[in-house]
């Protein structure tokens, strides 16, 4: 059996660990981070091309299954891989890892873009700690506060006129994100709902801090396309193949 992983997260890498010397498994990486870490198994790294491409690559690999465990916000390969997961009648499942909720204490406001994110921080503050990756910088190049932007590779331009750049990557913990909030004086935090443990201690830092948080909801797992909260429940999956 060859089971396909669309991955690059955490959770990717974990469900690899967990097929390798059981089936076949390549781990598909889009190439994005210039250092990934690599999972177990075979990996190939690059786009496919989109839908087409997809569903000859897989024809010529002999897929039975695909698995998307890339990063919730990716959404344009998580639909590529459900219109060619149909094509070439594999099955294919979702690997989400669940997202955060706001607890007692917690100032967030949710909204469903990133231009919405830099529309929101009107009135929230002058020093912004923008903590939604690399791309997508050119939302918040209008936007006359400080960012510090934090990501594992530097950021493309365009970007805000005032920004520091942390390169830096996960997961971090709560200590390192108390110091980091008070040392660079953060009014207001954003972030995307990628839920999971390894960038969540800033959540507990800004709620501690009574900081606002501008959360961007992640989109929606396309229609029809069966989900996973955890790689254990996705190789349990595999199994019934």
């Amino acid at each position: 059996m060859h089971v396909l992983v669309l991955g690059g997260t955490t959770e990717a890498r974990a469900l690899a660990g967990l097929l390798h010397g059981r089936v076949r498994v390549t781990s598909s990486l889009a190439g994005r981070v210039a250092s990934p870490r690599l999972p177990a198994g075979e990996v190939r790294i690059g786009g496919f091309g989109g839908v087409d491409g997809l569903v000859e690559w897989m024809a010529g690999h002999a897929v039975d299954a695909v698995i998307d465990a890339t990063h919730p916000f990716a959404e344009r390969i998580s639909f590529n891989a459900a219109r060619a997961a149909a094509t070439a009648h594999v099955p294919l499942l979702a690997l989400r890892r669940p997202g955060w909720a706001p607890g007692e204490g917690d100032d967030w406001r949710s909204v469903g873009s990133l231009e919405e994110a830099a529309t929101a921080l009107d009135g929230l503050g002058d020093r912004v700690f923008l903590t939604t990756g690399r791309m997508g910088l050119a939302a918040f190049a209008a936007c006359p506060q400080w960012f510090l932007v934090r990501s594992v590779d530097a950021p493309d331009a365009p970007v805000p006129s005032r920004t520091e750049v942390l390169l830096d990557r996960g997961p971090f913990t709560l200590d390192g994100e108390r110091e980091l909030l008070a040392r660079h004086r953060i009014d207001v935090v954003v972030t995307k709902d990628s839920g999971g443990a390894a960038t969540a201690p800033k959540l507990t830092a800004a709620r501690e801090a009574g900081l606002p948080v501008v959360v961007v909801r992640r989109p929606p797992v396309p229609s029809g396309v069966p989900v996973a909260a955890t790689p254990e429940e996705a190789a349990a999956w595999v199994a019934t193949r």
